[in-house]
Formats: C-alpha cells, sequence, structure tokens
C-alpha cells in the first residue's frame, strides 16, 4: 500500500519484476556482498600443503627428500665453491657437490657412468630403507610396550606383594596403611587392580602412598572379576588379597564374582590369605561360599551400626578404634617366644612392660580373649599383646613393681537408668543401629527418629517400630533434621544421646556429608545456648570432612569407610585379627570399655599404670589405657608403660578390654 493525499492506493507488487532497464538496474545495485573473505595466497598454499600429507606415506617421504635436498644441495655447493683446493671445471665441480650431497644424505656419491650412479644411488636406497625399516620396528616395539605399561596392561611377576581389588573409597585409607605397615620385608610391592585409567589410579593414591620409600605401588586396569585382567598382578603368589567393596550395594554382585574367579585362579590348595566386603549383608553369605574357608568377608553396614552403637553407649570410645585400627598408633601384634609354653597368662602379662597382653592365639586361628590369669600357654601358642609394633615386645625376668595401696575397690552395680535417644537422619543402616539400641539400652529407653517425610522412610521407622515395640518404643518425628526449626522443637540437649546419620550416597544427590554438617551445627547450637553438652555420635562418609566438623572435646566421629578400609588392612596383616575384633565388635563376650578411673585407683594421688593393670586384673579385665579429662585434646592414650606414674583425677577414665555389661 502507498499513499496519495489522504486516500490509500494498492502499490504494484509485480511492477519490479517487469523487463527493462530500471530492472537491471535495481539487480545490480541489491547484489550481496560474499559472506566471506577470499583466501589469501598463504592460506590457500598451506591448504594445498596440509592436502599434500593426506595422501599417505609416499607424499611424507617426497616431502622429506625434497625438504633435505632443498637445504643440502645449497650448503654441499657452498662448501665447494669455498674450498681452495676444489677443482677449476665445472663439470667437475657439480660432481663435488654431488659427492657431498650422496655422502650427507648416504646416497652413495659416486661418480662416472650413468649406470655406475644409478646403482650406487640404488645400494644406498636399499641400505636406507632396510636401516630406517629395523629403527621403525624397535621404535614401535618400544613404544607399545610403553603404552602397554601406560595403560597398566602387563603382567606383574612378584612373590609375597600385596593385591588390592578394586577401586573405592577404602582405597586411599588401605594403601595408606599398608605403606605405613611395619613389616621384617625390606622390600614390599602393592599391587592395585581396578577397573579404572591408570594414570587416574596413580593420580588418585594419596601422598602417602607416593613417597613410599622401600614400598613401591603398581597400578593396573582391568575388571578384577575378569580372569585375564586378575592375571595381571599374580594373586597366585601374593601374600594377601584384599577385595573392596564397591561403592553402591547393588554392585555386590560384582564382589562375589570376584571372589570367584579369584578362587579359580588360587586354586583349592592355596596358601594366600583374603580379605573382603560387603555392603549388603544380604550377599554375605553368597559371598563367603564364593571366596571359600581361607577367606575373611566383612559387612561393611554391619560393622558400621555396631560402631555407631558402641559410640552411642560409650561415648569417646571412637578414639579407641581408631587407635587401635591405624598402623601409626598402638596396634594388636602376635608374640612368638620359647618361653611361653607353660606360663600362666598372669604370669606372661606380667613380664611385659613395654606392652599389654590381651590374649592368647592359639595355632589354629582361633583366640582366646581376656582369659583367665591361671590359663596356661600351650605349645605352638602365641601372646596377643598391644604394642607399638612387632618388635617392642621383650618378656622381662622380672615384673614391673606397683604398690598395692593405691588400689581400689568399685562399688556394687546400680540399675541404670533409663535413657532418651534422639536419632537424626535415617539411611540404609538406620534399621541396625535402632535394633541393636534396643538390645543395649537399659529396660524403659524410648528413642525419637526424626527423619524426612518420604513414604520409604515413613514405612522404614514404621516397620522397625513395630519389630522393637516390646523393647522400645519408638516414635516418628516427620521432618528434616538439616532444619534448624526441626531440631529446636525436640530440643536436644534434653537427650541422653544424640545420634546424627547422613542420607545414603546418590548420583546427582552431591556430599551426603553436607547434610550431616548442617545437621551438626544446629546441634551444637542448641549445646550453645543451653550450656549443656550432650554426647554426639556422628556417622560420616569421608573422613576430610571430619576435620572442618564442628565438634566437642572428644566428640565421636563413625567414619565408616576409613575403619573399614583400616580393618581389612589390620587383618591382611595379622589373620588371629578377626578374631578379635568379632569379637570386641559383638554385643556379648569381651568388648572394649571406658569406667572412672576411681573404680581401680585411688584418686586424688599419684600411682603406675602397673598399679591400674594389677587392680582390673584381679576383676577378670585387661586395663590398655587411660583417659585423661585434664588433657588439652582428647586425651586418650593406650598401652603406656607400666612404670608410667601420674596423678590421678576423679573423672579419669581406664580402657579395657573386659566381658559386656
Amino acid at each position: 500500500m502507498r499513499k496519495e493525499g489522504n486516500r490509500a492506493v494498492p502499490g504494484q507488487r509485480n511492477a519490479a519484476r517487469g523487463p527493462g532497464p530500471d530492472r537491471t538496474a535495481a539487480t545490480t545495485t541489491a547484489r550481496p556482498r560474499p559472506p566471506y573473505p577470499t583466501p589469501s595466497a598463504e592460506a590457500r598454499l598451506r591448504y594445498w600443503f596440509d592436502t599434500t600429507l593426506t595422501r599417505g606415506i609416499p607424499a611424507l617421504c617426497g616431502w622429506l627428500a625434497l625438504g633435505c635436498l632443498a637445504l643440502v644441495v645449497p650448503v654441499s655447493a657452498l662448501l665447494v665453491w669455498t674450498d681452495q683446493r676444489a677443482p677449476a671445471s665445472l663439470g667437475a665441480r657439480i660432481a663435488a657437490v654431488w659427492r657431498s650431497t650422496g655422502q650427507t644424505m648416504r646416497l652413495g656419491g659416486e661418480v662416472g657412468p650413468p649406470l655406475r650412479v644409478v646403482l650406487s644411488v640404488l645400494l644406498a636406497l636399499i641400505a636406507l630403507l632396510y636401516v630406517s625399516t629395523l629403527v621403525s620396528l624397535i621404535t614401535t616395539g618400544l613404544t607399545d610396550r610403553l603404552m602397554a605399561l601406560d595403560r597398566g596392561r602387563a603382567a606383574i611377576l612378584e612373590r609375597g606383594h600385596t593385591v588390592v581389588l578394586g577401586w573405592s573409597e577404602q582405597i586411599p585409607t588401605v594403601v595408606s596403611e599398608l605403606v605405613a605397615a611395619r613389616t621384617d620385608r625390606r622390600r614390599r610391592v602393592i599391587a592395585v587392580l581396578a577397573d579404572k585409567d591408570k594414570s587416574a589410579m596413580e593420580e588418585g593414591l594419596p601422598d602417602t602412598a607416593r613417597a613410599t620409600g622401600r614400598t613401591r605401588v603398581l597400578c593396573r586396569t582391568g575388571r578384577p572379576a575378569d580372569p585375564a585382567a586378575l592375571a595381571r598382578v599374580s594373586p597366585a603368589t601374593a601374600d594377601c588379597v584384599l577385595v573392596l567393596p564397591r561403592d553402591d550395594p547393588r554392585d555386590d554382585a560384582e564382589t562375589v564374582k570376584t571372589l570367584l574367579s579369584l578362587s579359580a585362579a588360587l586354586g583349592e590348595d592355596r596358601r594366600v590369605r583374603v580379605v573382603a566386603a560387603v555392603r549388603d549383608g544380604r550377599h554375605l553369605a553368597a559371598a563367603r561360599l564364593a571366596g571359600g574357608p581361607r577367606t575373611t568377608v566383612l559387612d561393611v553396614d554391619d560393622l558400621s551400626a555396631r560402631l555407631v552403637v558402641d559410640c552411642a553407649r560409650q561415648p569417646g570410645l571412637s578414639l579407641v578404634h581408631q587407635e587401635l585400627l591405624d598402623f601409626a598408633g598402638h596396634e594388636f601384634h602376635t608374640l612368638r617366644d620359647p618361653r611361653l609354653p607353660g606360663l600362666t597368662f598372669e604370669e606372661a602379662a606380667g613380664a611385659c612392660p613395654e606392652s599389654i597382653a590381651v590374649g592368647i592365639a592359639h595355632d589354629d586361628g582361633t583366640v582366646t580373649l581376656n582369659p583367665p590369669l591361671s590359663a596356661r600357654f600351650r605349645d605352638d601358642d602365641r601372646l596377643l599383646v598391644i604394642a607399638r609394633d612387632e618388635h617392642s615386645t621383650r618378656l622381662s625376668d622380672l615384673p614391673v613393681p606397683h604398690d598395692p595401696k593405691a588400689l581400689t575397690h568399685a562399688p556394687p552395680p546400680a540399675p541404670a537408668p533409663a535413657e532418651r535417644v534422639l536419632l537424626l537422619g535415617w539411611n540404609r543402616r538406620a534399621p541396625r543401629i535402632v535394633d541393636q539400641l534396643s538390645r543395649r539400652t537399659p529396660p524403659g529407653s524410648t528413642l525419637d527418629v526424626v527423619a524426612g517425610p518420604r513414604a520409604a522412610t515413613t514405612a522404614a521407622v514404621r516397620t522397625a517400630a513395630e519389630a522393637l515395640a516390646p523393647r522400645m518404643p519408638v516414635r516418628h518425628h516427620p521432618g528434616d533434621p538439616a532444619l534448624r526449626s526441626t531440631t529446636d522443637a525436640l530440643d536436644p540437649t534434653g537427650y541422653d544421646v544424640v545420634i546424627v546419620l547422613g542420607p545414603d550416597p546418590r548420583p546427582g544427590r552431591g556430599d551426603p556429608d553436607d547434610r550431616t554438617l548442617l545437621t551438626l551445627l544446629h546441634v551444637r547450637a542448641a549445646e550453645e545456648e543451653s550450656g549443656r553438652r550432650v554426647p554426639v555420635v556422628t556417622e560420616m562418609a569421608d573422613d576430610g570432612n571430619r576435620l572442618i566438623a564442628p565438634r566437642a572435646p572428644g566428640a565421636d566421629f563413625v567414619v565408616s569407610g576409613r575403619l573399614v578400609g583400616l580393618l581389612m588392612t589390620q587383618i591382611s596383616q595379622n589373620p588371629h585379627l578377626t578374631a578379635v575384633f568379632e569379637e570386641l565388635l559383638a554385643p556379648a563376650g569381651n568388648t572394649l570399655h571406658l569406667r572412672p578411673a576411681a573404680h581401680y585407683v585411688t584418686t586424688g594421688r599419684t600411682a603406675s599404670f602397673a598399679a591400674v593393670a594389677a587392680s582390673a586384673a584381679r576383676r577378670g579385665e585387661c586395663a590398655i589405657g587411660y583417659r585423661s579429662a585434664t588433657a588439652a585434646d582428647h586425651g586418650m592414650r593406650l598401652n603406656p608403660p607400666k612404670a608410667h606414674v601420674r596423678y590421678w583425677h576423679a573423672r579419669d577414665q581406664v580402657v579395657l578390654i573386659a566381658p559386656g555389661d
């Protein structure tokens, strides 16, 4: 449409399409500019050169020859023309240039009839082809070998080494502890096989595993359940094999398959110790069947639940677990001595001034923990001690003396009052924790559970409450424990113990410890506002988060992945410890305890640790350390020398291995 005056006149839509000079002019002026700039001569030359390179080896050889000739011929001519002894004639000088070029490029350099020159060049090319082929074959072979090593495909031909199968959250702990383990071997090899890139595995190892000194850590790539990949780490000649649990409980079937492949590789008559772990207890029986009688299989979730409940019943016990499981401190060792047969346990314990005797390790692999004082050592029995290392225990002829006046008697046991327990959070280990709490808390105790209102969580809490109804009332408070309003509504400081659990790790959910840290912040804030401290046990997935968590002195943190890794490493180095830790972590039998020091020695005065040990021994207990109430840090000390004398305060505690309450 166009306007003429006040009227709208229809436009001529096809006027520009008609013939005539005006249309040509319009078309010429409306021609668009090129969308891309014209390539320069340099760009075209570079494109032509790159295109010739893509034509294969002949093109590459041609360019190499042209490049060499372009450099060698002018330089050879310059050498001939500047040489005072060069011939005067042009033909002789060209022949001299040819000889120089031929000698430089190994083309013979013969002069004379054309046939002679051609034959010399042909022989030179044959020699060059032979040498270059030989060099390329050697280079290719070395390159393939280096690439195979870099990919982690080469076989390890060692004897007496340690094999670690799998890659999970336990790998930093296991490798670091194996490196730190004090052994008699001059040289140790740790072979790690996982379905992971070799360079990524080497980068994922902790710094303590890289600077290993006399210990080498070799990483190999392959699926541990694959027999061909398993052969790369030579498990049949190893001293022990550790099969790490997968991060997801649904992958326990892969662990069982790995044990089957390992059993096939080791054969029936095997002497290799195998330690494995599964996360879901429903797969425990299958894993033990696949591994065979010489395989120790741990239930990760069950161990985590036991550790949490132990710390909830006796605050501070996580420090004892950490010390006994870590090779950096004092741990369990067995001592073989020709003087042991015929001695009583009391005599052997009194002959250890620098270590603590806690049991008898029998030749069949069984252990008698905290035996009667009158128990006698038989042939091939070993003394089970807590010591700094396996060489620090020496039997002394005379026991360490102590002051009998320092010994005291414990008051008669009083009925334990009912307790209120608060559980903040819910995960797949929570039903086991709740079940063990109901069995180990005094009658009349109650449990309040704060967990999300999801249907699956609500159903799980309801199922646990119905199962525990006769023993312990369980009340569910739907809510998010990571919110301050939720924790304030229940007042955590009004409970006897608080347990904080994080959610199960899930893809795309982030670090489960993030919500645990939020919950712990709210609990600590409530403590600060009320001025009352309450024992708090926190389960965490990453040991690094424990270092930044808000804590009270001596707070209990159960990092299940790290503790399971420590336990696997300890058992791999000493098979007797399987029975030891099974009893220590069981609800019945001889377990770890923290009891008032006033039950063993008179407080408010000095006394040696030998007096504490003697007082505990007459009660059928083994004193293995103490916890100072006045120390700046947590105050835990295990395996003090018997002659160690200190001032005992009323709030000090003694660490014991004793029958359960």
